[in-house]
């Protein structure tokens, strides 16, 4: 038996390559960001939809692996792309989600005597986070979405969205600005 961990991990972009000749390769690029692309979905949408969205996501990155950068080891950010472009579709959904959310009365979110003062001081929050976000633009709560979720670097964040770095940073700045004087103003 072969010890799979001592062998050194062939990098997306050569699996991808390979799977031009050989289309079964492509499993692999599933089985290393499938559980990564359903659960940024899953967070942004409901399961059955991130279900949808995570096979839509692999469906397309098999049919264009064609056009695949193949200078970009990693293909992440190239699926966090794909993903981010299906979740469009749902944003609709997500604004009222989010709205009716900031519409939950305090008390239904707080029960203190079961929670760290941590963790209520949080849950009270939310309601106020929810509304700042349904505010955002699409593009904005997405920017926001693949950075503090999904966990990309500004770099793999500019290569999803396909704008310079330097846009990532501006935007992510007016963004925070925008998501802090929201939440420092009292709303009734």
């Amino acid at each position: 038996m072969v010890n799979t961990d001592a062998l050194p991990r062939i990098d997306d972009a050569a699996v991808i390559r390979a799977s031009l000749d050989r289309p079964d390769e492509f499993a692999i690029v599933f089985d290393r960001h499938a559980d990564e692309i359903h659960d940024y979905a899953a967070r942004r949408l409901n399961r059955e939809q991130a279900d949808d969205v995570t096979a839509e996501t692999f469906l397309i990155a098999f049919r264009k692996r064609h056009r695949y950068d193949q200078t970009r080891p990693d293909a992440r950010p190239w699926l966090y792309g794909i993903a981010a472009n299906l979740i469009a579709g749902h944003r609709r959904s997500e604004v009222r989600r989010l709205k009716a959310l900031a519409r939950v009365p305090q008390e239904a979110v707080l029960h203190e005597e079961e929670r760290s003062a941590e963790r209520a001081t949080a849950e009270a929050m939310r309601p106020a986070l929810a509304l700042a976000l349904s505010r955002l633009s699409a593009p904005q709560r997405e920017l926001l979405f693949l950075i503090a979720w999904a966990d990309l670097s500004y770099e793999e964040a500019a290569e999803a969205m396909r704008v310079p770095v330097g846009t990532i940073r501006s935007r992510l700045h007016r963004i925070r600005a925008k998501l802090r004087d929201h939440l420092e103003t009292p709303h009734e």
